[in-house]
């Protein structure tokens, strides 16, 4: 049968009814004369063949084919068959470019998604601490806590010797320098009889009885020809600081200095009855205290910045710092106190940070009622290496 035959039945039915042949669209019909023919066609899904059956052509077969298509993973194909392409572009796992805090990395792409996870190598990143540059581990996203630097290795010193520093995980060990002990001044008292001239009387405080520096001999240079308030001349005082047979007796004691202040480095020797002599060399000679003496101190210390030096005395105190005078509290009086700021004074004093300086403090008690001997410093490294 003929594709014609089943129209013309239609409109036999219809005529009847009088609906109009005229309201049936045209049907496109493609004849075909030779049973089996074939010819080209094409369709959505590309080039095919047509072959004529029972005098019309048969629907265009193409073989199923894959279609050029993209998704958000890139290029890929999609399945036409049936004059109808697959909904699903198919497109491999690729990996695309990416970032995040350790770098540059990928992410996989898979099903028309990305990953939400940026895949970066684990990778060493610059850094530094208090030790210097190094380097820290970046991995997942995200910065190890710790700054891997190489031991650091510096000189450093101490009043004792040499020694170094090693800087590690982020901080400073301690100088490895031999330290000295607990601080301490050793002083040598020289006791003298209450008759010598320069003692057992009354006086004022007075400046200037000595010079700005040391004498060759590290002792105090009298800056007088002859007398001053408190101190008869020249021979006599050269006297104090000098072991001379029959005027003077000497033995040394230890002044050790405490931490007084933890928190700003203190330390402290505060003695308000300084008596280190009574009962010994020449005696109290009928006072209630062995009040005629005097004391001399050599020592050094290693200027850091930052230190102090304070002193308490009665009655002359003469401190030398690397031989120039740095406190005059001559004369015969009561307790009375002068600090020195190193910093503020290194010009004066030449010194440098870093550097060791000696210091000589010159004491002496001249007037029977009382004796004070007080040191506050901040010098940590005060003394000698024992």
């Amino acid at each position: 049968m003929s594709l014609l035959e089943p129209v013309a039945r239609l409109l036999m039915v219809l005529l009847p009814f009088g609906i109009c042949a005229c309201a049936v669209p045209a049907m496109r019909i493609y004849p075909c004369s030779t049973e089996g023919e074939t010819r080209d066609c094409t369709n959505t899904c590309g080039g095919g063949t047509q072959v004529c059956k029972g005098g019309s052509w048969a629907a265009c077969e193409v073989p199923p084919v894959r279609l050029a298509c993209t998704n958000t993973c890139g290029d890929g194909t999609r399945l036409c068959q049936n004059n109808q392409r697959a909904d699903t572009c198919d497109v491999a796992p690729t990996r695309q470019p990416c970032t995040n805090t350790c770098g540059e990395g990928t992410r996989l792409c898979q099903d028309n998604k990305l990953a939400d996870l940026c895949e970066v190598a684990p990778i060493r990143l610059p850094c530094s601490d208090t030790c210097g540059a190094g380097t820290q581990l970046c991995q997942d996203n995200k910065r190890s806590g710790l700054c891997e630097v190489d031991p650091v290795v510096q000189d450093c010193s101490s009043l004792c010797g040499p020694g170094t520093l090693t800087c590690a995980n982020n901080k400073w060990g301690g100088c490895t320098a031999p330290q000295p002990k607990q601080p301490k001044l050793t002083a040598l008292i020289r006791d003298f009889h209450n008759t010598f001239p320069d003692m057992d009387h009354d006086g004022i405080a007075e400046t200037g009885i000595v010079a700005g520096t040391l004498g060759n001999d590290d002792k105090p240079v009298y800056a007088h020809i002859g007398p001053t308030a408190t101190v008869v001349g020249p021979d006599t005082f050269n006297q104090w600081y000098r072991d001379i047979d029959g005027v003077n007796s000497s033995t040394t004691i230890d002044l050790p200095l405490t931490l007084s202040d933890s928190s700003k480095g203190v330390y402290t020797y505060n003695n308000t009855s300084f008596f280190p002599v009574d009962g010994q060399l020449f005696g109290d000679e009928g006072l209630s205290h062995n009040y005629s003496f005097t004391a001399e101190i050599a020592t050094s210390f290693l200027y850091s910045g930052g230190e102090t030096f304070t002193f308490t005395g009665d009655d002359d105190v003469f401190v030398f710092i690397n031989r120039i005078l740095a406190i005059d509290l001559g004369g015969i009086h009561s307790a009375l106190s002068q600090t020195v700021d190193l910093d503020a004074q290194s010009s004066k004093l030449g010194i440098a940070k870093g550097g060791s300086y000696s210091m000589y403090i010159f004491f002496a008690e001249r007037h029977p009622i009382a004796s004070d001997f007080v040191v506050e410093t901040t010098l940590s490294e005060l003394g000698t290496c024992y």
